[in-house]
């Protein structure tokens, strides 16, 4: 058993060093420059169109509103890993794996701009009258590779047991900060989440649009309250973060030092799985989104990713590393580092509830969307009875996460995570022109985009 565990995290460390860095940040940045830097060049009106516009009824055809969908996507992207993941990326890759996991993030949004734009333009109805889609369906359609497709739907419909471990994780250990049994946790989650994946996606988006809101405020108003009581330390903490995203670093305390490759590795492993970006799985939520083009509805990505790497993951880490806390928790309990956080300046009872009740609703959030995910991929791939069964399994792994170790879970789901994100990239490359044509016609098209010039159209 040692030596498979050895393997795993051989192999993990490999994948997430070169090779990825080649497919998702390259790919990412071949994407940014085909659509011309746009999540840049176009960031206020994207704001404008998604912030602006959040309770505004959409036109168009689909199953669930605009805002529905980003929230349903942002349920599984605002999950345990803006909690818990980010120390986990500190805690084995250092400091300077934050830096990596913005970089990734800002250039990672023109690939999930494109993943939408294509999951809704190949979406279709299934037979009980929803709209669906994603990287399965663009894949066989629009690159004309089933096999490709097929490949995606099942290293998704695979990956996401280890992934909803991964999240059970962030609650059990969190909750044992606050002397909460792991099992009596698990429990708890898998009843709350059984209730509403049985309702399907309008259940879903209707949980989703309330819940997330709330729950990222919540989080967000504790940890503000940490970082400003230690705002003296903010400075050192972003020379942290700058300082070693290319110098390694020494161990100290608890933290038992990292290289450069290790806090690419992490940095990158974690906002990707985090933000989702390049994943595939956005695309799945927006497909049942109600819109009048792909470009429009495809903005909420971006919305995502600000809200949740750039607002919520950025969070966690200042109140990581301002705290010092990096330094003295062991590596394999970083997933509790907030819990501890939030329970030094605030309490046991009031701090160590606030983060455990935060994780418990991110946990749901995200476990409720991704398993609709998996759904997806079954139903795809052997039919609507199928994903039924997976449905079972899906719930069943909440209790896998209430007795794996942490870095070998981690380390699992990011081989799995290769697994899906190298299809899909591939596929957004190879239709990079697609992507560029639907991206033009919205932003050249004054009935879209009101700063257009109507002799560039295309």
């Amino acid at each position: 058993m040692e030596g498979f565990l050895k393997l795993v995290a051989d192999l993990s460390g490999w994948i997430w060093g070169t090779p990825m860095l080649l497919i998702l940040v390259g790919g990412s940045l071949w994407l940014t420059i085909a659509l011309g830097f746009f999540q840049f060049k176009y960031f206020p009106f994207i704001m404008k169109e998604t912030f602006g516009k959040i309770f505004q009824k959409a036109e168009g055809e689909g199953t669930i509103s605009p805002f529905q969908a980003a929230t349903s996507a942002l349920a599984s992207t605002i999950g345990a890993s803006n909690i818990v993941g980010v120390p986990v990326a500190i805690a084995f890759g250092g400091p300077g794996a934050v830096f990596w996991m913005w970089l990734v993030s800002l250039i990672g949004a023109a690939s999930k701009f494109s993943e939408i734009i294509l999951g809704i333009k190949y979406r279709e109805k299934n037979e009980n009258g929803e709209y669906v889609g994603g990287p399965m369906h663009y894949l066989k359609k629009g690159l004309k590779s089933p096999v490709m497709g097929a490949l995606f739907a099942f290293g998704l419909m695979v990956e996401l047991v280890p992934s909803i471990a991964t999240q059970t994780v962030s609650v059990v250990q969190t909750a044992n900060t606050i002397g909460i049994p792991n099992m009596v946790s698990g429990v708890v989650v898998a009843i709350i989440v059984a209730l509403v994946v049985y309702g399907g996606i309008k259940r879903i988006a209707q949980v989703t649009e309330k819940l997330v809101p709330f729950m990222a405020i919540l989080y967000l108003i504790g940890a503000f309250i940490i970082i400003i009581s230690n705002a003296s330390r903010i400075p050192e903490a972003i020379m942290l973060i700058f300082g070693h995203a290319f110098t390694p670093i020494a161990a100290t305390g608890g933290f038992a030092g990292a290289a450069i490759a290790q806090s690419m590795r992490w940095g990158i492993a974690r906002g990707v799985y985090s933000n989702e970006a390049g994943m595939g799985t956005a695309p799945i939520a927006h497909a049942a989104a109600i819109t009048d083009h792909p470009a429009r509805q495809a903005m909420w990505g971006i919305f995502e990713i600000v809200v949740d790497t750039l607002i919520v993951c950025t969070t966690t880490a200042f109140v990581v590393l301002t705290t010092g806390l990096w330094k003295e928790v062991p590596a394999d309990q970083a997933a509790s580092m907030p819990a501890r956080a939030f329970q030094s300046l605030l309490g046991d009872s009031l701090g160590g509830g606030i983060v455990t009740f935060s994780i418990l609703m991110f946990v749901i959030s995200t476990i409720i969307v991704v398993v609709y995910y998996g759904e997806k991929q079954a139903e795809y791939l052997f039919g609507i009875g199928f994903s039924k069964v997976m449905r079972v399994v899906y719930i069943a792994s909440i209790f896998l996460g209430a007795v794996g170790g942490i870095e070998f879970l981690y380390q699992f789901l990011d081989i799995l995570l290769a697994a899906i994100i190298i299809p899909n990239m591939i596929g957004l490359v190879l239709m990079t022109k697609e992507v560029k044509e639907i991206k033009d016609d919205f932003f050249n098209n004054p009935k879209y985009y009101p700063g257009a010039k109507t002799k560039e159209r295309v």
